[in-house]
């Protein structure tokens, strides 16, 4: 009798202590959830790679389920029975329920276990990666092709909206012009004006941690880059309640994501004007899951935020995007997106076509090459006729040698729609073979001392496409001029007047018509860090018949046999 009495007292000391166990844990996780739900914005990123990749699933996943059934599973005490049988039971003292609670023998136990578990959940990550980040590239690049156009000639350029002004002169003489004690203007991006022409806008944002944590963004500045001249600057000042360069909670980015958790917001905002009041917009990008051949994702347009000065944040469609009143012109695809998709072309022809070594490499591209110094990166962001921005992406043959264009993609900026040029036979030159004719072109120019070329950007006039570069001194206080380099003859021209500009991409005047540059002298050698550039020795059919490796920093004197003239060039000069 008295020892059913003691063990009915076990069995229900046993239940009251797994009971606080249990209890315990689940205060603590509801504490964790609510801390993870109040700040879900700060770990936005884990627990979207955790939803959407495969790699993230198995690893983060594996890893939060693994803690959650070591932080519940009761303690246990190894009792012995009949002398020598062992078993392992859930009856356990408060003296064991202290120590596990509070850190012990079993903790160390669990944690323990839990090493191992995040060591070979970490392999299996890693093993689960590599044919995902194949499939998805591969299955990027299927989408892709199949929702594009082949194109017979180049879209003709919109005349009246050139680049005219490089990134780095807007960012020099706009910041040169304003004059905020407590803000500062955030990374410039391309925008629609009112007036239809592009511009670099830039949030008027808090600068310093005690403005951040305390002031708002003050509106947004768009200056005109299609002009070198009498440039316009356009500020509308309104405080935004959520924006750029506020920390927290009164951040922008704050509240897109807790207001849309499952989506990526990776593009920089665009900040435009409409009707004279300032917004800004933000891309979206989601994932959507492949079970076959392998589990594995792609990227996809989730639609946009339009966010308003008062806090008001519009989640929209692609579709609500481009019907949305205030929207219309601006840019609503994701660039970092279309970034991707051109980046998967490689993977057109299959996966084991790109592989090294095995691979066959055929009918392989990659995204063209762009040298030091062009302070540019693609995809290009440029107005077709029509005011339709589009997003240009030069793709050359795989190769390290392999400089030439192969094809040309236009993603409608609107739409994510795609067309593409291939150049077939045709030997189209690549922006970095542009930015070497401008540069040798010019042998009075003191290149890299006084004067640089930059951010070569692709235009198209007539069905052919130009390299539209531009030239600027070093501290890029200015545009002294234009170049234009034909894509297809190699010919350049300069041009130093807006409206010449105008002129020459509406066809209206050609380059029989202009200063024409010959680049026959020099050839840049981008790929040799000791040679800055090579003389080329041709016949009189022009054919070449010898190169000159002329090492960086060396003087070369260039004498005509039938001339008394002596022309002196070094490493600037190419």
């Amino acid at each position: 009798m008295d020892s059913v009495t003691t063990s009915d007292t076990d069995s229900s000391g046993s239940r009251s202590n797994l009971g606080r166990f249990l209890g315990i844990r689940l205060l603590a996780l509801a504490t964790i959830l609510g801390g993870v739900y109040l700040t879900r914005p700060l770990w936005h990123d884990l627990i979207y790679s955790m939803v959407y990749s495969p790699g993230g699933l198995v690893f983060l996943g594996g890893s939060a389920l693994a803690a959650l059934v070591l932080a519940f599973f009761p303690p246990s005490r190894l009792e012995r029975e009949n002398g020598s049988d062992r078993r392992f039971s859930v009856l356990f003292d408060d003296e064991e329920l202290e120590t596990l609670v509070m850190g012990g023998g079993t903790a160390r136990r669990k944690l323990r276990i839990f090493a191992v578990v995040i060591g070979v959940l970490f392999l299996l990550a890693l093993l689960v990666s590599v044919p995902a980040g194949a499939l998805e590239q591969r299955t990027l690049a299927q989408q892709t092709m199949a929702d594009a156009t082949e194109l017979e000639e180049f879209p003709q350029a919109n005349a009246d909206n050139p680049r005219v002004v490089p990134r780095q002169v807007s960012d020099v003489t706009t910041r040169g012009s304003v004059s905020y004690r407590q803000h500062r203007l955030g990374t410039s991006d391309i925008a629609r004006m009112e007036d239809g022409s592009l511009g670099w806008s830039y949030a008027i944002e808090p600068d310093g941690p005690r403005n951040k944590l305390l002031e708002n963004q003050r509106g947004v500045l768009i200056a005109d880059m299609t002009s070198m001249d009498d440039r316009e600057t356009v500020v509308y000042e309104e405080d935004f309640e959520y924006g750029e360069g506020m920390y927290l909670h009164r951040s922008a980015d704050w509240n897109l994501k807790k207001t849309d958790y499952f989506s990526r917001y990776d593009d920089d905002a665009v900040e435009f004007s409409y009707d004279g009041e300032p917004y800004m917009y933000y891309a979206k990008t989601s994932h959507e899951w492949h079970l076959a051949p392998f589990p594995h994702t792609t990227p996809t347009w989730d639609g946009g935020a339009l966010v308003h000065p008062d806090g008001t944040i519009e989640h929209l469609s692609p579709e609500e995007a481009r019907d949305h009143e205030v929207l219309e012109g601006q840019r609503l695809y994701p660039l970092t997106l279309t970034h991707a998709e051109m980046d998967s072309l490689g993977y057109r022809e299959g996966i084991v076509n790109q592989m090294p070594v095995i691979g066959a490499h055929e009918g392989e591209v990659e995204m063209a090459n762009l040298p030091e110094g062009a302070d540019n990166e693609q995809p290009f962001v440029i107005d077709l006729e029509g005011e339709r921005m589009s997003y240009v992406t030069a793709m050359e043959p795989f190769g390290a040698d392999t400089r030439g264009l192969d094809e040309v993609w236009f993603a409608d900026a609107e739409t994510g729609e795609y067309a593409y040029y291939g150049s077939g036979a045709q030997t189209l030159t690549g922006p970095e073979r542009a930015m070497g004719i401008a540069r040798s072109a010019d042998s009075r120019t003191n290149w890299g001392q006084n004067f640089v070329v930059t951010e070569p950007v692709p235009v198209t006039i007539d069905g052919s496409l130009w390299w539209h570069i531009k030239v600027s001194p070093t501290d890029f206080t200015d545009v002294t001029r234009n170049v234009f380099v034909n894509a297809e003859t190699g010919t350049a021209v300069e041009i130093r007047e807006d409206a010449a500009i105008r002129e020459f991409i509406r066809g209206d005047v050609t380059e029989d018509d202009l200063d024409v540059i010959d680049d026959g002298d020099v050839e840049p050698a981008p790929d040799d860090s000791n040679v800055a550039y090579y003389i080329i020795v041709t016949d009189e059919n022009g054919d070449e018949v010898d190169r000159i490796a002329v090492e960086r920093g060396q003087e070369v004197t260039i004498v005509d046999p039938e001339d008394d003239r002596v022309a002196t060039a070094n490493e600037s000069d190419s």
